[in-house]
């Protein structure tokens, strides 16, 4: 298990809109569709797996983190493709531009049109 790479299961309702959102806004690399009706990106040494699944999502927590080095610099790129950043203030979760240092990171959470919860991360020094 130690050396296999992970795919990330994601359920979409509409995969056409799913798949602008992953390859225009994330710029994700696309490796096509599968005999499953699933689309395969490759992010890195792992894979993103957008499913068919009519209801969408149920889940409310984050379904994927992406680690960046500059957590500032990945939000405004987003923004700049139209990826809206949500901002918390709960007890033991509050954002600032976006951003929540959570100790050993700061991490920044958005969704895709699907309602999956997706997230930044950078690890701090």
């Amino acid at each position: 298990m130690k050396t296999s790479r992970v795919t990330c299961i994601l359920p979409v309702k509409d995969m056409a809109r799913a798949r602008r959102f992953y390859e225009d806004r994330l710029q994700l690399e696309p490796i096509g569709q599968r005999p499953d009706g699933n689309f395969l990106y490759r992010c890195a040494g792992t894979h993103i797996a957008l499913i068919p699944k009519p209801e969408g999502t149920k889940a409310e927590h984050t379904a994927a983190s992406f680690e960046v080095a500059d957590i500032v610099a990945a939000i405004r790129e987003l923004q700049s493709r139209g990826v809206t950043f949500a901002d918390y203030d709960l007890p033991g979760l509050k954002t600032v531009n976006h951003v929540c240092d959570l100790g050993a990171e700061k991490a920044a959470w958005f969704t895709d049109t699907e309602g999956n919860i997706l997230c930044l991360h950078e690890e701090k020094a």
